[in-house]
């Protein structure tokens, strides 16, 4: 299991080089590295309500799902999407989706390829999660 430290230090670390005027956590698992990468970008801050796996990432549904309305203007903004596990990318593509109006959003994730990453690993375990 990574430390919380090796996390800090590779947010720390990371480089991105363009800027963003958001930065939007995939819930739930995106909040907590979306907080702190946020520290680092002094961004707004907002939470995308997506559910498609349990905690212990079993499939619930066959596409993701959006749990709560968008209540952010996103149109035209440049957007961080964080989120913490990637593996088939289908929560990534669906956010995308709902934020087509933005004028640019990458994503960035703790574990699994995205347009910025900090792991790539099959077996990753976070230091945050209490079980």
């Amino acid at each position: 299991m990574k430390s919380f430290e090796d996390i800090i230090e590779r947010i720390s670390n990371i480089c991105i080089n363009e800027e963003f005027d958001l930065v939007v956590a995939i819930a739930n698992g995106g909040i907590i590295p979306a907080a702190m990468i946020n520290q680092r970008l002094g961004c707004e801050f907002y939470i995308l309500k997506l559910n498609l796996r349990d905690a212990m990432q079993n499939k619930l549904y066959d596409k993701p799902k959006l749990l709560q309305e968008i209540e952010f203007n996103f149109k035209g903004k440049r957007i961080l999407l964080v989120d913490d596990r990637v593996k088939t990318g289908t929560t990534l593509t669906f956010a995308k989706e709902l934020l087509s109006e933005a004028s640019n959003v990458k994503t960035l994730a703790v574990n699994g390829m995205a347009d910025y990453f900090l792991y790539n690993e099959p077996c990753f375990r976070f230091p945050w999660l209490l079980k």
